[in-house]
This record gives C-alpha cells, sequence and structure tokens, in this order.
C-alpha cells in the first residue's frame, strides 16, 4: 500500500491501513507454500522470489515481513502474510505495462489502483489452495486494512463498484466473478 504509512487516501474502498503488526493468526506463505503462489504470479508475467527468513525483503513499503516489490519481481518471505503478497502483487497487475518496470517499493498511482488492487486481491485468493476470499478478507480485517463500511466483506459486497470497474476496463475481472 502507498502513501503516508498511517492512512491512505480517503476513497470509496480502502481508506487506511495501520501498517505492520498484525495478529499471528494471518495466514503466511509459511503457512501455505510459495509453489501455487509462485505459479499465480507467473499467470500475470510476475516474479516470486523467495527471501530468506530474517533478511530483509527488497522493496518492502512497510518493512518487517510485508512484500516487496523491484520491477515486475515480488519478494516475500515464509512469515509474509498471504495477503500482503497478494496485495503487492495485484498492485503490479493493476498497473500499465509501462509502469511495472520502473516500480521500486511504492506501486500506488491513485486511489482507484489501490482499490483495484484490494478488489482483485480478494478474487486472485480463490486460486490458491487453502486461502480463498473468507479467509483473505478476515486476515484483511484483523491485519488492520480499513474500510468505509467496516469490514473488507461489507466494502467488497457492497462498495466496490468503482473497483470492478476499473478491472472490468482493463480485462481483469473474470466475468464470473461479478
Amino acid at each position: 500500500m502507498a502513501g503516508d504509512p498511517t492512512t491512505a487516501p480517503a476513497s470509496a474502498g480502502a481508506v487506511s491501513m495501520s501498517g505492520p503488526g498484525g495478529p499471528d493468526e494471518v495466514l503466511r506463505l509459511g503457512d501455505t507454500g510459495f509453489d501455487a503462489a509462485t505459479a499465480l504470479l507467473a499467470r500475470h508475467g510476475l516474479r516470486l522470489v523467495p527471501v530468506a527468513a530474517g533478511e530483509a525483503i527488497p522493496g518492502s513499503y512497510w518493512g518487517e515481513c510485508e512484500a516487496g516489490l523491484v520491477g515486475t519481481t515480488v519478494y516475500a518471505r515464509p512469515d509474509t502474510p498471504v495477503h500482503s503478497l497478494l496485495h503487492e502483487a495485484c498492485h503490479l497487475i493493476v498497473m500499465p505495462a509501462e509502469r511495472r518496470a520502473a516500480v521500486h517499493t511504492d506501486a500506488t498511482d491513485s486511489v482507484p489502483e489501490e482499490d483495484a488492487a484490494c478488489y482483485l486481491q480478494i478474487l486472485l485468493s480463490d486460486e490458491l489452495p487453502g486461502v480463498g476470499r473468507d479467509r483473505l478478507m478476515a486476515d484483511m480485517d484483523a491485519w488492520g486494512y480499513s474500510f468505509r463500511l467496516g469490514s473488507a466483506r461489507a466494502w467488497f459486497e457492497t462498495d466496490a463498484e468503482d473497483a470492478r470497474a476499473f478491472l472490468a476496463q482493463r480485462g481483469l475481472v473474470p466475468t464470473a466473478s461479478l
């Protein structure tokens, strides 16, 4: 997530995030393994590079265990939350291809892109075994993503029209998910 580490610009969807420090109960890459996530990112032209436990994550906006971005590469450790990996990868997926190569750490260009990344990460969570949108939305709430309607689910189900339109305009929303 880009912007000030404690708040992002107000939008219809994601309006703030508390940053690192979410509860231990969130699903982490060490719980799910890297293979399915690596394959998912590769389908979108991205590369997932594992980082050794305890090492700094290159391109991490939040630091700590949060995923990082450098160009079309997403970096993550076993303790990286799955929601973080998906969120950062989705920033790259929703941005214009010509901007991807220059990205380092801060990927957000606009509130619509931020909202689209949040929406797409929920959709893509269904493609990861053992994750799915119910678990991902619960983890987003537990970690501190903040939505105007109070939860990721409420936003996703009733207030994300702009994010869906953004994704549809770019051919990124499967028809079955609408």
